[in-house]
C-alpha cells in the first residue's frame, strides 16, 4: 500500500545525501511576515554553489506550505526543522519543489535553497520565486474513544510505551530499536510516536486498515503475521507490533 500524504509532520527525518554544498557556503536570510499576513514571497537568484537558508520561526502542530519555481530545472529546495545538524524532513530534489506539512516542534524552521551539485558545477544559475506560508494548528486525527480500561502511563498521555525494531538509510531493516508511545482510540486505531535522532519526532496514524506518516511523507505500509512494516520516504523503516495499536 502506498500513500502520499499532504498533512503535518512532521516529522520525520531524512539525511541530504549529495545536495547541498557544505556549511560554510550557505547564506542565511529570514523570511518576514507582513502584520497580519500568514505568508511571504521570496524572489531570488543563485549561481553554481550559492545556498540560502531561508529562516524562520514556527510552533508544533502549524501548517508550513512551501512552493518553488524557477527558471532552471535543477534548482530545489529542502526543509529542516530546528536544531537539525542538517536533517531535512523534506527533500525537493526527490519529492519535488512543493510541500506542506504540519511542524514537529517549536522553534527556527530553515528553507534551504540550492542547485544540484552537477549544474553547480557547471556554474548555471537560477532565478526563482518562494512562497511560504504558516497557518494554524493542525486538528488531531479523529482516533475515536479508547476503551476504558486502557490507562495511560502516568504523567504521559500515552497508552503505553516501549520500542520497536526501526533503521534509518541502507542499515539492515530492524538492526536498531526506537522508543515510541502509542495514544489508542477505538479498537484499530492508532497513534504510534517515533522518537528520532536529533528530539524529532515521526507520527504513524492507523485507522483501521490504513496507515499514514505526517509530513505529507510517502509512505509503504503491509502487515504480516501480526508485524506492519513500515517504510517512509524510502529512508526510514519501522516494524509495528498489532499488539502495540490493539493493546493487550
Amino acid at each position: 500500500m502506498r500513500s502520499k500524504l499532504t498533512s503535518r509532520l512532521i516529522v520525520g527525518a531524512v539525511l541530504i545525501a549529495g545536495a547541498a554544498p557544505a556549511l560554510a557556503d550557505i547564506q542565511s536570510k529570514p523570511v518576514q511576515f507582513a502584520k497580519g499576513a500568514s505568508g511571504a514571497t521570496v524572489k531570488g537568484s543563485l549561481t553554481g554553489d550559492e545556498t540560502i537558508d531561508y529562516t524562520l520561526r514556527a510552533k508544533a502542530g502549524q501548517t508550513m506550505t512551501v512552493s518553488l519555481t524557477t527558471s532552471n530545472g535543477a534548482n530545489y529546495f529542502n526543509v529542516l526543522p530546528p536544531s537539525s545538524d542538517d536533517v531535512a524532513i523534506f527533500i525537493g530534489s526527490t519529492s519535488g519543489n512543493e510541500f506542506t506539512g504540519t511542524l514537529p516542534a517549536d522553534g527556527e524552521y530553515k528553507i534551504r535553497v540550492y542547485l544540484m551539485r552537477s549544474a553547480a558545477r557547471r556554474n548555471e544559475k537560477a532565478n526563482y520565486t518562494l512562497n511560504v506560508g504558516i497557518t494554524g494548528q493542525a486538528a488531531a486525527p479523529a482516533l475515536g474513544a479508547a476503551p476504558s480500561s486502557d490507562a495511560k502511563v502516568p504523567g504521559t498521555q500515552y497508552h503505553a510505551t516501549g520500542a520497536v525494531p526501526c533503521s534509518m538509510g541502507d542499515a539492515e531493516p530492524g538492526s536498531q530499536q526506537c522508543d515510541f508511545g502509542v495514544i489508542r482510540g477505538a479498537a484499530g486505531n492508532a497513534e504510534v510516536h517515533i522518537k528520532l535522532q536529533g528530539g524529532l519526532e515521526r507520527v504513524l496514524t492507523f485507522i483501521g486498515d490504513k496507515v499514514t506518516a505526517d509530513g505529507g511523507s510517502a509512505l509503504e505500509a503491509s502487515e504480516k503475521d501480526g508485524t506492519w512494516s513500515i517504510e517512509v520516504n524510502d529512508h526510514e523503516h519501522y516494524q509495528i507490533p498489532e499488539s502495540v495499536i490493539l493493546g493487550g
